[in-house]
């Protein structure tokens, strides 16, 4: 019985997939994987066979058999293996068997040929035609005929619009991560123009929080943090200027390429600005252990963090599995690691010991402000050389306890108790008037302005030392030299680098590398740009594993629009604003999210996008609209961040409770969100809750869990029963004592459509219980009606 369901499984997949054409690395290669790699791959090829490469596949096995022949599946050892019922011979020969489809699949591309392709993501990127569809009414845009094109083919329908009130609500977060007032909500359902929509995405695209919502995007990334981890977790200055710098950007619509530049090699480019220098903050952000076991271990380490969020945020390559032996699922060897790590060989570490002052800060002050410090600042140096002279000649007049003390931590104690004793007339006069002289200058300098420092690669060696591939990655163990090169993948000729002319800063390798993978032929740079911008519109990416476009990484569900849009990206002058209009006002973001029985059970993930996937807030989304709702969010842009209020029972679990952590007002504590100080030792447990990410490395995509901790924090937290208390008295101030209106209106705050009169009325319920049954009084209860609608699902989820 068993035997006959799996023919008959294996029937109907093979005739799903007749009119279907298998991709190797789509359809096949993950197969392959998943179910023979870890017998026959990289690391083992047990029996001769290794199925990660085209010869070994197709080669004959240990046993004289090859496991592919191109058009007889009949004659595959592959295909007989995995059908096979005898329990010594069956593949795998552990776990699961292969499922049906599994086999279908691997029989058809046998049948085709076997065409072993290259790796999708390693192919040249060319732009792609755009189909044909039947309802051609449903197309605003091309986005709407690669998506229905594939929704045709499998015999589904795209979603209906989403209401306008929910698309508002959607596009609003979507762009600015703030909800729209109820008041904005009307004047668009009101708005009978036929461009009504485009309007509003136009106004919030112009908006300052459209950067705000944005940047925080990509300060997951670049695993953006203030502070160095590890056990004193001790700050990096200024690390908010680079912040300022990824709103700004955003907000002004940079270019990507310039944007990528300009935090690769905004040292090194031709006109070197303070931001393009506050940009180069990019490489200092990582986790710097002060005091490690293995200083030479820990330098490479450091290095090992670029490559992994360069390559991995900007290529979408896992370039880190190369660091120890080459790469064991994509075509990477160790060169190529180390080729990538001799563009940064000229990078100095993040600090010297715990002083970062000298390798990673920058005086980027006005030239006047600059050349007056360095006036005062050698006057300085040279009234203190004079001094000390008279301190050595009085000190060797000293009996020897005295001149040992003056070596250590006593000097000014004992100069300032005996030193005149020990100095004639003539040079006590011109010592008090040296020492005058300096508090002088000292003076004049505290009147200047504050200088402007930033986090940057304040220090380089422009000539590097030789980098070599590390055996087994360990520095101990240096192999072969290695020069600057790109991964072999993007059959790219070797670099050219600059000449270093003498007294240079830099070796210009870094300005390379930026200019190599900001060029519009380069194959992956704007592919994983697009991805990520349509991952934060739709939740996923078209590449659901946006940090892996490698051969272990998601394939894409719609590669021809994936690199439909990498390529109108790059034509449109890699500018975003325009990518988002693109993909805002077609119509397969404006469905609806609304489940169908049929699509459902076609495609229960949501591959082919024939609805609009409901997802959760963000965490800082939540945070923001708890201040938007009960009037408090606070505008202010750029500058320090602040310190949300966190218990003592939380800066427990500190090294040193509370170190680090300032207290700021409750007005800054209502700004933003992505103004918080990201301290990585502490983050603040609303955040943590919902899914904030790990700082220490590159987050692709963030998760999105449902766990007690967050009902928890939102119903019993000290921090939400105080902002309910406040959206309880924006209610009064704008409603007076009439608790039908305060209902009404706090469910139209909170929902962002004109509440139902049942949904008034069961909030008018509860504040009588709460009132009657409870003994509370009517502005406690009120409050805790506010409490009950931040944990709405209206509040916490888009629709």
């Amino acid at each position: 019985m068993l035997r006959a369901l799996s023919i008959f499984a294996l029937f109907v997949s093979s005739a799903s997939l007749a009119m279907a054409d298998v991709s190797f690395t789509s359809d096949v290669k993950p197969i392959l994987a998943r179910r023979c790699f870890a017998c026959h791959g990289p690391d083992d090829a047990e029996s001769g066979l290794a199925l990660h490469e085209r010869d070994s596949a197709f080669g004959e096995a240990d046993s004289g058999l090859a496991a592919i022949v191109p058009g007889k599946p009949g004659e595959s050892e592959l295909i007989r293996r995995i059908t096979s019922e005898d329990e010594f011979e069956k593949m795998p020969p552990e776990g699961d068997p292969v499922p049906a489809e599994e086999i279908a699949t691997l029989r058809k591309w046998i049948a085709e040929g076997a065409k072993w392709e290259k790796h999708w993501a390693f192919r040249p990127l060319e732009r792609p035609e755009i189909p044909e569809v039947q309802n051609t009414e449903q197309v605003a845009n091309p986005i709407d005929a690669f998506i229905l094109k594939r929704l045709e083919d499998s015999g589904l329908n795209p979603n209906p619009p989403a209401d306008r009130a929910a698309l508002l609500r959607r596009v609003y977060y979507d762009l600015t991560g703030l909800p729209p007032s109820p008041e904005e909500v009307e004047q668009f359902l009101e708005n009978e123009s036929p461009d009504a929509y485009e309007q509003v995405v136009d106004r919030l695209l112009a908006s300052p929080r459209y950067g705000e919502r944005w940047a925080r995007h990509w300060l997951d990334v670049v695993r953006f943090a203030e502070t160095n981890s590890f056990e004193r977790d001790a700050p990096k200055p200024f690390a908010w200027k680079y912040r300022d710098y990824v709103i700004r950007s955003f907000n002004a619509d940079k270019p990507y390429d310039q944007f990528v530049r300009e935090q690769l090699a905004g040292d090194e480019l031709d006109e070197v600005t303070p931001e393009t220098v506050t940009a180069t903050g990019y490489y200092r952000l990582g986790t710097y252990d002060d005091e490690p076991a293995d200083k030479l271990l820990a330098r490479y380490d450091q290095f090992d963090d670029l490559i992994t969020t360069t390559g991995q945020g900007l290529l979408g390559l896992t370039l880190n599995c190369a660091r120890c032996h080459d790469h064991k699922i994509d075509p990477i060897p160790a060169t190529d690691y180390y080729g990538m790590l001799a563009f940064f060989r000229g990078l100095t570490p993040y600090a010297r010991g715990k002083n970062p002052a000298i390798n990673s800060l920058t005086d980027v002050s006005p030239k006047e402000v600059k050349a007056a410090y360095a006036r005062l600042d050698n006057e300085e140096r040279r009234l203190t050389r004079e001094i000390v002279k008279i301190e050595e000649r009085a000190i060797d007049e000293m009996p020897g306890p005295m001149q040992r003390a003056t070596e250590g931590r006593k000097r000014k104690q004992v100069l300032d108790k005996h030193l005149g004793d020990y100095l004639n007339e003539s040079e006590a006069e011109q010592y008090r008037s040296l020492v005058e002289h300096r508090e002088s200058i000292r003076s004049q300098r505290r009147e200047l302005p504050d200088r402007e420092m930033v986090l940057s690669v304040a220090k380089c060696d422009a000539t590097p030392e030789a980098t070599h591939v590390l055996l087994r990655g360990s520095p101990q163990a240096e192999g072969d030299p290695v020069a600057p090169r790109f991964p072999e993948i993007f059959e790219t000729a070797l670099p050219e680098l600059p000449e270093v002319e003498e007294g240079a800063r830099s070796s210009g390798r870094r300005r390379v590398l930026a200019e190599w993978i900001t060029s519009p032929d380069n194959r992956l740079t704007s592919r994983v740009m697009v991805n990520r911008i349509w991952q934060h519109h739709f939740g996923r990416g078209i590449v659901r594993s946006p940090n892996n476009f490698g051969q272990l990484g998601v394939p894409p569900t719609h590669p021809k629009l994936l690199d439909w849009l990498a390529t109108e990206f790059v034509r449109r002058d890699w500018q975003m604003k325009p990518l988002h209009r693109l993909i805002v006002t077609s119509n397969t973001y404006r469905m609806s999210s609304a489940g169908s029985e049929e699509a459902l059970k076609a495609d229960p993930a949501n591959d082919l996008f024939w609805r609009f996937n409901m997802q959760r807030l963000s965490a800082e989304e939540i945070r923001d609209s708890l201040f938007a709702i009960n009037g408090r969010l606070n505008l202010k842009m750029y500058g320090p961040g602040f310190y949300p209020d966190i218990s003592d029972e939380v800066m427990q679990g500190q090294s040193k409770p509370g170190e680090g952590w300032g207290d700021s007002s409750l007005k800054e504590q209502a700004r933003r969100s992505i103004y918080i100080h990201v301290k990585r030792s502490l983050i603040p447990p609303l955040l943590a809750n919902f899914d904030f990410p790990e700082t220490d490395s590159s987050c692709e995509a963030r998760f999105r869990t449902t766990q007690p901790g967050q009902a928890l924090g939102l119903l019993n937290g000290e921090f939400v029963h105080r902002e309910a208390g406040f959206f309880a008295k924006r209610l009064r101030d704008e409603c007076g004592d009439k608790a039908h209106a305060q209902v009404a209106r706090g469910l139209a705050l909170v929902s962002g459509h004109e509440p139902s009169q049942d949904e008034i009325e069961a909030g008018l319920k509860l504040i009588d219980t709460l009132e009657t049954e409870h003994g509370l009084t009517s502005d406690e209860a009120l409050r805790l009606f506010c409490l009950s609608l931040y944990n709405r699902n209206e509040f916490i989820y888009l629709d």
